[in-house]
């Protein structure tokens, strides 16, 4: 049975029409250097029978520090991930101050072999990006949502954000 993770793609239409997301960036030092293709939609996994669209919920308030906004939910569908993952992700509207963003963490030892455990959050930054420059950032198997959410937000008019003209 392959693993499931699930989360929430929080969107806003910026005053120029341009669709933003917010997407979080993996803590630890794995990934600290890293940022093109690295970046992630807030989500976690769940065990087989749990809820799906309640764990999205859980991994938000955990990698975010905030409950996702009520409101009307737009499932993305699940795509699988080159690790045979399989990943369900909703869209919601809402807005929320980036910088005010806090995490749970993990314990890891580090360095490797050091017998030095370490904390570390498990999420060190979340942002508002455009369609267009969440492309780049996020891990290439979550790009499909993004591809869903403009065929389902009419509000965007198509546009990207950062891409004048361009469309999906």
């Amino acid at each position: 049975m392959p693993k499931r993770s699930a989360g929430l793609l929080l969107y806003r239409v910026a005053a120029a029409g341009d669709l933003e997301v917010l997407i979080a960036h993996p803590g630890g030092p794995f990934w600290a250097r890293r940022d093109a293709g690295a970046w992630s939609v807030p989500k976690g996994e769940y065990e087989e029978g749990d809820d799906a669209l309640t764990a999205a919920r859980r991994e938000f308030r955990e990698e975010v520090g905030h409950d996702a906004p009520a409101g009307g939910l737009l499932f993305l569908g699940e795509v699988r991930q080159s690790s045979g993952k399989l990943v369900s992700v909703w869209a919601v509207e809402g807005d929320l101050d980036a910088g005010q963003a806090t995490s749970n963490t993990f314990e890891m030892e580090w360095p490797r072999g050091s017998g030095t455990v370490q904390e570390f959050p498990e999420v060190d930054r979340v942002e508002w990006v455009p369609l267009a420059l969440a492309r780049a950032k996020l891990v290439k198997g979550q790009v499909p949502f993004l591809d869903r959410l403009l065929d389902e937000v009419p509000a965007a008019g198509g546009r990207l954000g950062g891409c004048e003209g361009e469309t999906v």
